[in-house]
């Protein structure tokens, strides 16, 4: 079981890198495809799109066909054969099929691991797990900054991207001979995606997995290497650095909010700070702007280490699913966190683009603005939940 889970983890690394990686690659796309950074904003877009809308068939596959298969096939397929398909590509088109795939291909591991702690963990323990599995993951989020922009420039873009083709096969083959599925529920009951959204309960936290993550994804998935490139003229080593701390604190703040819960007692007060902490780092960037490119980083840092409540936010409605329908439970809340981050990419890039780049820093400013206003309405929603730990 150990080994199928670093595997699975393994596979949650290669996630995060390849939703966040479009970052660092922008000034090279830009020049050798002439790709703009709305179409940078509509691919990413187009990842958590695709990431997304699979956590319903991965929701059922979970619950019916086990955790093994379904991560070995789709990551092997989309994964392994969307990072070919960029490094082939010739412009955006290919490279928004190319993300679409990647997408697929990466949307079932982290909920496999949940899967497999619902199953065969205590309870009290989940959101530590889930936690752990984020942190541990985010390390793909780390090796999409700065590594990867050493790579690029030693090896060139395309050799970067077959390799990771390779290297993500290679995980899938793993997942496929080291998961083991654990045993299922007895006499489970029958249900469905409908009845889950049935229960009144659930949906202030459906509407906290809308807002936490998409600030946090959105900037250092994308947002962030425009943002140094154009206001404070940031090489890609540059670049590479700023994402490379937002990155850390990323990963800083998942294994922080994993055990919080039980230290605090609470995990509808720790979950609703956090994010308007987050809140409030926008609001200091949209004021500030051009301060200085350390004062910004701070700020990043600070949205990157508050905005990581997803996985507790996860356990937080994870405790009011019924145990048979724990594979569609935690798809479901997936979903949520997912598909508003892709939403949010289409919607900044058209909001970038309409605001006039004259000073430089006025489309920027208008996104942060905009990030901001939509977590703190999240947060709003989400102070009439009920509190619940296990």
């Amino acid at each position: 079981m150990r080994a199928g889970i670093a595997c699975l983890v393994l596979a949650y690394v290669l996630s995060q890198f390849y939703r966040a990686f479009l970052a660092v690659m922008t000034p090279v796309l830009k020049a050798e495809l002439g790709i703009t950074s709305e179409d940078l904003a509509a691919a990413s877009g187009i990842w958590f799109l695709a990431f997304a809308l699979m956590q319903f068939p991965v929701g059922w596959a979970l619950d019916r066909i086990g955790p093994r298969l379904t991560s070995m096939a789709l990551l092997s397929l989309g994964g392994a054969g969307g990072a070919t398909v960029f490094a082939l590509a010739e412009g955006p088109v290919a490279i928004m099929v190319a993300m679409g795939l990647i997408g697929i291909g990466c949307s079932p591991v982290l909920m496999a691991s949940y899967y497999i702690f619902a199953r065969s963990f205590p309870p009290a323990v989940f959101g530590t797990l889930a936690g752990a599995v984020v942190g541990i993951g985010s390390l793909g989020n780390i090796a999409g900054s700065l590594p990867l922009a050493w790579a690029v420039d030693a090896f060139g873009w395309r050799e970067t991207l077959f390799a990771l083709a390779a290297v993500t096969l290679a995980v899938a083959a793993a997942i496929g001979l080291l998961v083991r599925d654990p045993a299922r529920v007895e006499g489970e009951a029958k249900g469905s995606v409908l009845d889950l959204l049935k229960m009144p309960l659930l949906w202030p936290v459906l509407i906290m997995m809308v807002v936490c993550y998409a600030p946090a994804a959105g900037l250092r998935g994308l947002w962030i290497g425009p943002y140094y490139a154009d206001v404070f003229d940031a090489s890609a080593g540059q670049i590479g650095t700023a994402t490379l701390v937002m990155g850390l604190a990323m990963v800083a703040g998942s294994f922080a909010y994993g055990p919080l819960d039980r230290l605090l007692g609470t995990r509808k007060g720790l979950i609703l700070g956090g994010n308007l902490i987050v809140g409030l780092c926008l609001l200091a960037l949209w004021a500030m702007p051009t301060a200085n490119g350390w004062t910004a980083l701070a700020l990043f840092a600070g949205i990157g280490l508050f905005g990581a409540s997803f996985p507790m936010v996860i356990a937080h409605g994870r405790a009011f699913v019924p145990p048979h329908l724990l594979g569609r439970g935690v798809t479901l809340l997936n979903f949520f966190g997912i598909a508003s981050p892709g939403l949010m990419q289409f919607a900044t890039g058209r909001l970038h683009a309409s605001v006039a780049p004259t000073p430089p820093e006025a489309p920027y400013a208008a996104l942060f603005l905009f990030f901001a206003l939509f977590v703190l309405a999240g947060c709003a929603v989400y102070a009439f939940s009920r509190d619940r730990t296990d």
